[in-house]
């Protein structure tokens, strides 16, 4: 090899998009390590940095011009700021709208400093969004009514902890006569609001949304529900934890013929005349998931139901619900696609139920149960039972022992099992409510005030991932929901839509 040869830079070769491919498989720290190199690996990691995560902190105004020269690609922002300091301002925020016209997801926490007319000017300049999320920030409906009117592409809103909606707060709607056939928005999620129902004339005439979330905000929410009953709704999945909802709201549920994913989580007014009225009309139902907290308001009459008219039933989630043998062995014998299954916290759910669904759920593939009257004799039934059974867990279930998971793997050594004291469980616990940031790198401030990418690495996740895939089945205290949910996305592709 000659000298010429070998002081040269091979990557030169490289063009630029084939550098910033390989850019995408490294961490932050080790893309910022790399962008270091060179003035070419600058320019090019910057040039496709397209996801970013920033210290909301109000000293971040000075260093926004640099830091948006350099990344002039981002399309997906996160703002975040602790409780103790000071967010940035309304003039940031407009900055950062109006270096970034082409940002299609935002997510702003912690910004106590925004207000409504900062928003306003933010929705005017981010016309392309499609995405935004914000939690415990100050401004309130003036706001979002700005975001749903200039931003004609939004079609996931998520509004947590917003202080702005109080009782005295004008009503969130679609601009002009209320009329949103023309809109877009396909999702919407509220969380922990004192005055939530202000979303109602947008959640009720919203023809195009699908997918709808209330969580532990106050007051009655009959009213709402009924208000979509009324109307020519889209909806295909709704989520209700921790309301004051009643078996009117669940009647009102049921004229929304085309949902296929209801969870009633922790509503204690719920009863099984309102989940009735559910599985008579709602026949499309695929994936049902009943907290019934103990009130024992919910049973056999109402699970009887689901079995006779939710043919379609491929996930069920029972916790605190207590159902009887024949229940169980009314949903195991008619519905025959069930794949995901996960009985918790009943204490009448014994190996007489368990060896039914053993002998009748054939198209079973993954079984969780937790805290119910389980002896080695029911998972013993599974040795032989549901054929298509690949992943099986049983925690806190204080009859079965050790010995019989081991003998279960020896007998269907392509199940994978866990059971408490197995040493994957403490590799795979992750917390149900968790965010994942893996994929956002996350820029701060340091001592002298210069910007600092951090975050973790990206590999790291993906082997992380790779773990769960294999040793996972349900994890951390919300152990039934987190798990669900990513055996529902990675079984899209065999299950019907």
């Amino acid at each position: 090899m000659d000298l010429g040869t070998k002081d040269r830079d091979f990557t030169l070769d490289l063009p630029p998009e084939c550098l910033a491919h390989v850019f995408q498989y490294l961490g932050a720290g080790d893309r910022k390590r790399c962008s270091l190199v060179c003035k070419r690996w600058l320019f090019v990691d910057g040039q496709n940095r397209h996801r970013l995560s920033l210290d909301a902190r109000a000293e971040i105004f000075s260093f926004l011009t640099s830091m948006f020269n350099r990344f002039d690609s981002v399309t997906k922002l996160a703002l975040r700021c602790d409780r103790k300091s000071v967010s940035l301002s309304d003039e940031a925020l407009v900055t950062i709208s109006v270096r970034c016209l082409n940002l299609s997801r935002v997510k702003l926490r912690g910004c106590r400093e925004i207000t409504d007319l900062g928003m306003v000017e933010f929705a005017r300049n981010c016309k392309n969004l499609k995405k935004l999320s914000v939690g415990s920030c100050n401004f309130g409906a003036k706001g979002v009514n700005a975001m749903l009117e200039h931003c004609k592409l939004l079609e996931e809103l998520s509004v947590k902890r917003l202080r702005g909606i109080h009782e005295a707060a004008e009503l969130i709607q679609l601009p002009g006569d209320g009329s949103s056939s023309s809109s877009s928005l396909r999702s919407i999620c509220l969380k922990e609001l004192v005055n939530g129902q202000v979303f109602e004339p947008l959640v009720a005439s919203t023809k195009t949304l699908k997918t709808l979330k209330i969580i532990r905000c106050l007051g009655d929410w009959d009213k709402v529900l009924q208000m979509i009953g009324e109307g020519d709704s889209s909806l295909s999945e709704i989520h209700l934890e921790r309301l004051q909802v009643s078996d009117f709201g669940l009647s009102a549920i049921s004229k929304c013929s085309k949902v296929e994913t209801l969870h009633i989580v922790k509503t204690p007014e719920c009863s099984n005349f309102g989940l009735i009225d559910v599985a008579e009309r709602c026949m499309l139902l695929r994936k049902l998931h009943i907290d019934g907290w103990r009130t024992n308001k919910i049973g056999d009459e109402g699970l009887l139901a689901v079995a006779r008219h939710c043919l379609n039933l491929q996930e069920l989630v029972l916790i605190g619900v207590n159902a009887t043998h024949k229940s169980i062995s009314a949903i195991a014998s008619n519905c025959e696609k069930l794949e995901r299954l996960a009985l918790c916290g009943s204490g009448t759910i014994g190996d007489t139920e368990i060896a039914c669904i053993a002998k009748k759920c054939g198209a079973l593939r993954k079984f969780c149960i937790k805290g119910c009257p389980v002896s080695d004799l029911g998972i013993e039934a599974l040795a032989a039972g549901c054929p298509n059974l690949v992943k099986l867990k049983v925690k806190k279930c204080k009859v079965v022992t050790g010995e019989i998971g081991e003998w279960l793997r020896e007998q269907r050594r392509t199940l994978v099992v866990s059971m408490d004291g197995d040493e994957t469980e403490a590799t795979v616990a992750v917390d149900g409510e968790s965010e994942t940031a893996s994929e956002e790198p996350r820029v701060g401030q340091t001592g002298g005030g210069v910007a600092e990418i951090v975050g973790s690495s990206n590999s790291g996740g993906s082997r992380l991932a790779t773990i769960r895939s294999k040793f996972g089945f349900f994890a951390g205290r919300n152990l039934v929901s987190c798990r669900f949910r990513r055996w529902s996305h990675n079984d899209n592709g065999s299950s019907s839509t």
